[in-house]
């Protein structure tokens, strides 16, 4: 055995579980892709004051989670913890917010975190994103939610439900952080917890000490303070969720772990998984631009964790489908009938076709084993008389009927089989 193992808290993905963590991913993507956004690829690292500007020094994202190094040239670079401020980033150094609005994007990929590893929770782990930027409109708020219940719904995900809430404008968070910062002076707290509310208050929600947790219970509600601006804002995506006939509950106590949020916020919560039950989640960002250099437009999106959409999944015992399998296995008995099988495999590839070939001079037990193991839906032997006669028969590997095929046409009766 290696020496060498995978860094702790990484996820890692191959044979046969990353076709279950592919297919998750790419059905979430494809919920995307049908709602009108466009790919972004955006860098793995970027510079720490992006994301000590933007996601907010008081997270425990910031302060504690990120990894942080310098490079060759003396600048301060980071794992990239998040997507959005990326994307924000990208969207103002190429001027994507001056052509049409909403600038529509969908975007995945490893994001870091120096967090302590255990179920569901990694260091390295896997998101797929959306962001919507330009326009404060609440039916956007809505359309954002439905993409990711649409891409639940299609891997057949049950057992989990979706929390909404507002975190209201500037106006709002103005007056209530006032009442909530007297309140919070009247608590008997350590001095680093003082300080962790000094920088935001609403901090103090997240805490997952149950001491803390107890004492906020009487803290008074941001809902409670919403201007008429934002209440009417917030009823409106509401009714939107109505028509789309999604469910949803109101979490009033509500708050995401990055400073940038404002207005409409949601999470994901999976029933299976235990302590890190959240799914994804995500919300409106209006003044993220500007404080990252950008115009004054709002914005919003979410982040939907692939590793624990695929552990939700297997906990639910989803089945993957599979349509990425193997559509034909060529079993060639000799070293001579090896080189016309490998390119008869170079050419239906070439129309399409998913093929394998039993390499290592197999005999026919030995490739017909090979041929189930790889999951393909029909297998082909081909021996000198195979060849010879241009003729061989094709074997559906799931009920072991056989059909007469012409090897010249191979292909066009394999596209007509799948």
């Amino acid at each position: 055995m290696s020496k060498f193992q995978a860094p702790k808290g990484v996820s890692e993905y191959f044979p046969e579980r990353s076709r279950h963590f592919e297919f998750v991913r790419e059905t979430l993507i494809q919920s995307a892709r049908v709602s009108g956004y466009e790919l972004m690829e955006l860098p793995v690292f970027e510079d720490t004051e992006l994301f000590a500007r933007g996601v907010g020094e008081s997270t425990d994202v910031v302060s504690k989670e990120m990894y942080t190094f310098e490079d060759r040239g003396g600048r301060s670079i980071t794992l990239r913890p998040e997507g959005t401020a990326g994307v924000m980033r990208s969207v103002i150094e190429h001027n994507l917010d001056r052509g049409q609005l909403p600038v529509k994007v969908w975007y995945s990929g490893q994001f870091f975190r120096a967090e302590r590893p255990q179920a569901g929770r990694y260091r390295q782990f896997y998101q797929v994103g959306i962001e919507a930027i330009g326009l404060n409109d609440p039916e956007i708020d809505a359309e954002v939610i439905a993409v990711a219940v649409m891409a639940f719904e299609k891997l057949g995900l049950k057992d989990y439900h979706t929390e909404i809430t507002s975190l209201g404008d500037a106006v709002t968070r103005e007056r209530y952080t006032k009442d909530l910062r007297e309140y919070i002076s009247t608590l008997a707290l350590d001095e680093s917890t003082i300080a962790r509310a000094e920088l935001n208050p609403l901090r103090l929600f997240d805490d997952k000490r149950d001491e803390i947790r107890s004492m906020m219970e009487k803290a008074p509600v941001l809902m409670d303070y919403l201007t008429p601006e934002s209440a009417a804002h917030f009823e409106e995506v509401k009714s939107t969720l109505d028509q789309f006939g999604i469910t949803y509950q109101v979490n009033n106590r509500m708050v995401r772990g990055l400073d940038y949020y404002t207005g409409t916020a949601f999470e994901f919560v999976h029933h299976k998984l235990g302590a890190q039950s959240g799914i994804g989640g995500g919300g409106r960002y209006d003044g993220l631009m500007r404080q990252l250099g950008g115009s004054d437009l709002s914005g919003i999106g979410f982040g939907l964790g692939v590793d624990r959409i695929l552990l939700a999944c297997e906990a639910e015992g989803i089945e993957v489908p599979q349509e990425n399998s193997l559509a034909l296995f060529i079993v060639p008995m000799g070293e001579s009938v090896k080189g016309f099988a490998v390119l008869k495999a170079h050419q239906l590839r070439a129309h399409g076709i998913s093929v394998d070939v039993a390499y290592g001079d197999r005999a026919l037990k030995g490739g017909m084993k090979a041929a189930d193991k790889s999951g393909a839906r029909f297998a082909l032997v081909l021996g000198d008389d195979e060849i010879a006669s241009g003729k061989g028969e094709l074997k559906n590997m799931q009920t072991g009927d056989s059909v007469s095929v012409t090897l010249r046409t191979l292909h066009e009766e394999l596209l007509k089989l799948i």
